[in-house]
């Protein structure tokens, strides 16, 4: 099993990327193929799809994205190739956000799920959607926070709970108001 490899993009198509490591192209599905720059070189998070009658990577630019991927494949009734739009066309922290809620509507607006795969979703995922490990993994746009929460004296699995669910992208003080109307829930 693989977990991750470190390569240079060498080929992007629509639905997956080439990467070249050691002289060997390895053809790799991902959620947002164009999320990548050709000729860079990337450490991609991979995750070996074996059946019968196939043998497939798939690939994530965070261990976050494979660890929903997962996630989503383990529901029952839902494969990897119905999970792949769901995390190009949906941030994790939505996905997460629609679960716990139970937002129907949400996920059925991803392709090829319906109100009873999305039901299915919802049933098999709510209360499991925390990232796992420890909360030092979480991408580094969350460092800050996680120090401002803590010192505000939460505890980490508390912190660990909802941290995901805050955009990284935004400034470290709205990420401490959208974190602390989290808590306050």
């Amino acid at each position: 099993m693989y977990n991750y490899m470190i390569g240079k993009v060498t080929d992007i198509e629509a639905s997956y990327i080439v990467v070249e490591t050691a002289g060997i192209g390895y053809q790799i599905n991902t959620p947002n193929p164009y999320a990548f720059d050709l000729n860079q070189e990337y450490k991609i998070y991979l995750y070996q799809y074996i059946r019968e009658d196939e043998n497939s990577l798939y690939g994530f630019k965070t261990q976050e994205e494979k660890e929903m991927f997962l996630k989503l494949i383990a529901v029952k009734g839902l494969g990897p190739r119905m999970a792949l739009p769901i995390l190009a066309t949906g941030s994790i922290a939505g996905i997460i956000d629609a679960i716990e809620r139970e937002n129907i509507l949400y996920l059925k607006k991803f392709p090829k799920i319906g109100e009873k795969l999305a039901k299915q979703i919802i049933l098999d995922l709510k209360g499991k959607t925390q990232i796992t490990g420890d909360i030092g993994n979480l991408s580094n746009g969350y460092e800050e926070l996680i120090e401002v929460l803590k010192g505000l004296g939460y505890k980490e699995k508390e912190v660990k709970a909802i941290v995901s669910k805050v955009d990284s992208s935004l400034s470290i003080e709205v990420q401490v108001k959208e974190a602390l109307k989290l808590l306050l829930k």
